[in-house]
């Protein structure tokens, strides 16, 4: 009899036992289901948001023209490319919205285009039957300054653009300069005693770029042009502007522009007539020789300018 009882004992703490590791393993199951749920939708809700800003970027980034309205862009500069294009299709349709063909319409494009685009100016869009025609005249970066890892382009007025590559310009970077404490807003000129001395200079290359050696311009072998001398600010011996070409040839400009008779130099014109005499001789401006000076006046140098 005891037997029995110290059996059925036994057999009663056994089945007790098979039932607690059942209840252990069934609910470590059932976490585990819970786990591979919530993965599975953790993972869908991410896709799901994925597709949501993938649906916001490609509203921003599909041009305005493939809308309800149509944007047409005159009178469009050669070096203009796609990503400038862009930025004014989004701009023009304050960011994403349709477009409709109505003077309403035709007025905030032009009040978006003023404010969020400083590479226009003086814009006109009009309405018509099929599209928004915007009618600008552009401002062309001539210049890069970088100033800390953020880069930003001058045009010829000084005015300062937001940086987009562009690869069918020539842009000199200007070197050099002062402290920079704080870059003007895009679209605001930027008054400037040396990066202004540079950019003077530059665009009397573009000038003669344009009229001298249109087919070859001679600024896309201009990397840099440095004015940490400039005024003599740190030797007053030592030349004022130094230029470099993409292949480190230095170019010694001398003094800024109109001070050239201060400091016993070649005229502007003639520091230009040498240059592009050069240039015009050897058809290039690198690898021939270890520098250019332009600053020791010469006689009898043509001068290329005096033709126009």
């Amino acid at each position: 009899m005891a037997r029995r009882k110290k059996s059925k004992g036994l057999t009663l703490r056994l089945s007790s036992a098979k039932k607690r590791r059942k209840k252990k393993v069934d609910r470590r199951k059932s976490l585990i289901s819970i786990l591979i749920v919530s993965v599975i939708i953790s993972g869908l809700a991410a896709v799901a948001i994925g597709f949501i800003f993938l649906d916001k970027y490609v509203q921003k980034t599909v041009p305005v023209a493939e809308k309800e309205g149509l944007l047409k862009l005159l009178n469009v500069p050669s070096w203009v490319n796609d990503k400038i294009k862009q930025k004014i299709y989004v701009a023009a349709s304050g960011g994403g919205e349709d477009l409709k063909l109505d003077e309403d319409t035709a007025e905030s494009i032009q009040r978006n285009l003023a404010e969020y685009v400083p590479w226009l100016y003086d814009i006109q869009v009009q309405t018509t039957h099929d599209s928004q025609l915007i009618k600008a005249e552009w401002r062309k970066p001539l210049a890069l300054v970088k100033k800390g890892f953020r880069r930003y382009y001058l045009d010829a007025e000084m005015t300062v653009l937001d940086f987009l590559p562009i690869e069918d310009l020539p842009i000199v970077e200007i070197k050099g300069l002062s402290y920079i404490s704080k870059m003007p807003p895009y679209g605001t000129v930027w008054h400037r005693e040396d990066a202004t001395a540079a950019m003077n200079i530059l665009a009397h290359f573009d000038w003669m770029d344009a009229h001298v050696t249109p087919d070859k311009p001679l600024l896309f072998e201009i990397k840099s042009i440095n004015v940490s001398n400039f005024d003599g600010r740190r030797n007053s011996r030592q030349p004022h502007i130094v230029l470099y070409t993409t292949d480190d040839t230095q170019i010694i400009w001398g003094a800024k522009l109109e001070t050239w008779q201060q400091h016993l130099e070649a005229t502007d014109d003639e520091k230009l007539a040498k240059l592009y005499s050069h240039y015009e001789e050897y058809g290039s401006l690198l690898g021939n020789v270890k520098y250019i000076n332009l600053r020791d006046p010469q006689d009898n140098v043509s001068l290329p300018v005096d033709k126009y």
